[in-house]
């Protein structure tokens, strides 16, 4: 997968976005989504990337600056015909790789609780990330799973 930096006005990009976050906002409790918008995504304290699979897109990744020290992952997707083949570890390790670049010792996420997130949390658990507390502005809710990463550890391989 060729990973490049994200343009938020090409049609093949905005559809995905689209189905990312329509189909998380279905699986979640009203009021509990919180996957960014393109508007979201075009800030200025968000980098955003997709992966490519030869001419077709296949995923979606973001890392927002939370501070100089701390960051979130963000719209993470993989096309649903593209799971299963490493796409999804690809994008978070580019993430993780990006958030350590930038100097930041912690990097967090929320992501739904339900069973249709249960792929993206084994995802996120065997790169390290632990189960934590709300951060930045998130209030606890039982229909989100907090995780972090401490990025001051070595790499994990």
């Amino acid at each position: 997968m060729q990973i490049r930096t994200g343009d938020t006005y090409d049609r093949r990009v905005v559809a995905l976005l689209d189905y990312h976050v329509t189909a998380a906002r279905a699986q979640t409790a009203p009021g509990s989504a919180h996957a960014l918008d393109l508007a979201g995504l075009r800030a200025p304290e968000v980098a955003f990337w997709t992966g490519w699979d030869g001419e077709t897109l296949v995923a979606t990744g973001a890392l927002k600056t939370l501070s100089p020290e701390h960051g979130e992952v963000k719209s993470m997707h993989t096309l649903q015909a593209a799971r299963r083949r490493g796409f999804g570890g690809q994008m978070l390790r580019h993430i993780i790789a990006q958030a350590r670049a930038r100097g930041m010792r912690r990097l967090s996420l929320e992501t739904g609780s339900w069973d249709y997130f249960k792929p993206a949390h084994a995802l996120y658990l065997a790169h390290g990330f632990v189960a934590c507390h709300p951060f930045e502005g998130y209030a606890e809710d039982p229909n989100s799973l907090f995780l972090t990463l401490d990025l001051s550890a070595p790499a994990r391989r």
